[in-house]
């Protein structure tokens, strides 16, 4: 790429000298450019796969403090560079603030990049003052200005520089039930060190512990088992030290002579100086460590000689601050007598202890804890590991207040109520991500309305219900031991699906049953004998007493949803200062409630229904008929099957009608019909009598009795009733 060099350097003329093999470049080393300037070393010409030669000579400086790739070339070539007498040593060339070091001669106190990010001027710019030099020795064919593709602070956006520093590190590998490793911490067992762990296994690895507790812990979803495997599975070295201007500190003393760590393994009074350190953390927090003389207050009878001791003043990753919850919230007696830290794991019988967090978290929270607690006490701090996706936008967009395309719960919760928020999270597919928006919420605003408008009318039907109206299962009409058998379907089916915290199942099973089952099938029936039939009758009361069940139970499974909505149904029905829907357990379903056959035979009935009501509703559309009231239709039942269901069941009660006439024939051509429902077609035709003024039901019988001559005798009998006329 001769040419494309001069070209770009505006060298007009040049001369090729001789052309170098990969032996000779394998055996080079370079007199480094600004030997004027005190550099006076070779520099090696090292093979990297991360240099390219499609754009350029193919030859870079490598700067081993200053990035990954230089680095890891540099440690892969230590045996070649010894064997040519090449310091190894990484210089230090740059401090934290971003200055050049009296390590870089001739350019200490220039600045790469200024504290706040940005260039720093001219003058007392590194970048500038390095160019200048060159020029100066004569090194440099020529300048441009480049477009550096170099990483930012995503927060900040600001750009950021790499430094090869030494840090504290936990080692993955290598056993540690054997022989404890320093702790920068305080730990559970002997103070001052790693408490010992593996048991009779012996000789663990943090990695290998660690791994042998994922497939121990429960993960949901799934694919979070796997996801955590892979990071412990492949991670280096733990790095737990930071460089930062607060946090937590890292808590040892190190003799730069002898590299030796205190407190540590091989030092008498570890354990002494432990205690010391967190009796001062105790009284005084963690700045007590950066205090004026606490180097000298610490190590005072516990050393000959403090000033031979070099404090560390590094802190610890706040990764390791939040990973070890554990040690203070599971493990505190005063808050949780009824825990005994993470010995519960292995000894059976404990309450299960869940992590719930972000799917981001595999790689923070929940992976520090896991690492902490498994060096430290020999398993993972959770049972359970719980991680959902990211609120997005409704265009699958991440939220931004540049973008305003933020929708704020709070908000939510001011215009439409925290039960309608906690409704769309639990309806949602947390796994992944989430969507939210307006639109969103207004849908979910109307599955709740209607929720609410069920549990409203519940509560209003039972408002005069006593127990002592309570009728047994036996004596009931087949329709209420229909609806107690659904309820005994669908309990099991809402315990197991919140024991999966499969929440979005929960919503889906219980807006079926709710809308479906109950709103346009069972309630719509019974309106008629709960506002019409006397108040003794057996079908009101048995009516009553399933609709107390289904209240009772449909208000206790949706409390750890719509909490709110749920304490209001329940105090309403029933009062008291003590009381709370969230103090109750999940109804027991009655195995007496259990019946497949009528179940069985329902499911033909509610067939039948539906072909009437489909028939209905477009005489309802074409306006031959305002409510289903005013109909009578004529229903042709061809398999006996289907006929044989109907036997005993008052169709038209079912369908809504004034009546209905079943005949055993195949329909005929102009009958309305469903092709999933076969042999049975409905023919429209109109209710005679007159239309009862209570029931609104159309009958021949209506003024049979003079007392009360707008209704029918039905309704005469309920009224007498009520009155008491006998």
């Amino acid at each position: 790429l001769a040419d494309d060099v001069m070209k770009a350097a505006k060298v007009e003329k040049y001369n090729r000298l001789s052309a170098l093999s990969v032996d000779h470049l394998r055996a080079m080393e370079c007199v480094h450019p600004l030997t004027k300037f005190g550099y006076d070393f070779f520099v090696p010409l090292l093979d990297g796969e991360h240099v390219t030669d499609d754009t350029g000579t193919g030859f870079v400086h490598t700067a081993p403090g200053h990035g990954a790739d230089d680095y890891i070339i540099w440690m892969n070539s230590q045996k070649l560079l010894r064997e040519r007498g090449i310091d190894t040593t990484i210089p230090f060339t740059v401090d934290a603030d971003g200055v050049m070091t009296d390590q870089a001669p001739g350019f200490t106190g220039k600045r790469v990049l200024k504290e706040n990010g940005n260039k720093p001027g001219r003058d007392e710019s590194a970048n500038e003052a390095v160019i200048k030099a060159l020029a100066e020795a004569g090194m440099m064919v020529a300048r441009a200005r480049l477009k550096h593709q170099y990483p930012h602070s995503w927060r900040s956006k600001k750009p950021v520089i790499f430094r090869n520093t030494p840090q504290w590190f936990i080692r993955m590998d290598g056993g540690i039930g054997a022989a404890p490793h320093p702790s920068p911490l305080p730990a559970s067992g002997e103070r001052g060190q790693v408490a010992q762990v593996g048991g009779a296994a012996g000789n663990r690895s943090l990695r290998e512990i660690a791994l042998d507790e994922i497939k121990r812990v429960e993960w949901v979803p799934e694919a979070g088992e796997k996801r955590i495997t892979g990071m412990i599975a492949n991670r280096p070295d733990w790095v737990v030290s930071r460089q930062r201007a607060w946090g937590v500190p890292i808590c040892v003393f190190r003799n730069p002579e002898t590299d030796q760590i205190i407190p540590g393994p091989g030092f008498a009074k570890s354990a002494e100086l432990a205690e010391r350190i967190r009796s001062a953390f105790a009284e005084k927090g963690a700045d007590v460590w950066f205090e004026d003389g606490a180097k000298e207050r610490l190590l005072e009878g516990i050393v000959d000689d403090p000033s031979a001791w070099e404090q560390v003043c590094d802190v610890l990753d706040v990764w390791f601050d939040s990973g070890s919850t554990h040690a203070f919230t599971l493990e505190d007696p005063d808050h949780f007598p009824g825990l005994q830290g993470i010995k519960r794991v292995h000894d059976g019988g404990h309450d299960r202890v869940m992590y719930l967090e972000g799917s981001d978290q595999h790689r923070g929270w929940f992976h520090s804890s896991l690492l902490e607690a498994c060096g430290t006490r020999g398993g993972a701090p959770y049972d359970v590991v719980l991680t959902h996706g990211f609120v997005l936008d409704e265009k699958g967009l991440k939220m931004s207040k540049s973008l305003k395309n933020v929708t704020a719960p709070q908000d939510v919760i001011a215009k439409s109520g925290a039960d309608i928020l906690r409704l769309w999270v639990a309806a949602s597919d947390y796994s992944d991500d989430l969507r939210v928006g307006q639109e969103i919420i207004k849908t979910f605003a109307e599955t709740y309305r209607k929720m609410r408008n069920t549990i409203r009318w519940m509560l209003g039907a039972l408002s005069h219900f006593e127990d002592g109206d309570r009728v047994d299962v036996a004596d009931m009409p087949e329709l209420e031991k229909l609806m107690l058998h659904r309820l005994s379907e669908i309990g099991p089916e809402v315990r197991t699906a919140y024991a999966a915290y499969d929440y979005r199942k929960v919503v889906a099973v219980l807006t079926q049953f709710l809308n479906t089952d109950l709103s346009a099938f069972y309630f719509d029936i019974r309106k008629d004998s709960l506002y019409c039939d006397a108040p003794s009758s057996v079908r009101r009361k048995a009516a009553l007493t399933v609709i107390d069940e289904i209240y009772k139970a449909t208000t206790l499974w949706l409390a750890p949803i719509l909490s709110f909505t749920a304490e209001e149904a329940w105090l309403d029905r029933h009062p008291s200062e003590d009381g709370s829907v969230h103090l109750e357990e999940f109804p027991l379903m009655s195995r007496l409630w259990r019946n497949e056959d009528v179940a069985e035979r329902w499911e033909k009935v509610r067939e039948v229904r539906r072909v009437v009501t489909g028939a209905l509703e477009l005489e309802r559309a074409d306006k031959r008929i305002g409510s289903s009231l005013e109909a009578a239709p004529v229903v042709y039942i061809a398999d006996v099957g289907l006929r044989a269901a109907l036997e005993g069941v008052d169709l038209a009660e079912i369908a809504i009608t004034s009546g209905i006439e079943i005949v055993a024939e195949a329909p005929p051509e102009n009958a309305f019909t469903l092709p999933d429902v076969p042999g049975v077609g409905v023919v429209s035709k109109l209710a005679e009598g007159t239309r009862c003024a209570r029931s609104w039901r159309v009958t021949k019988d209506v003024g049979s009795d003079a007392d009360y001559p707008d209704i029918s005798a039905r309704d005469a009998a309920a009224m007498r009733e009520i009155e008491g006329k006998g």
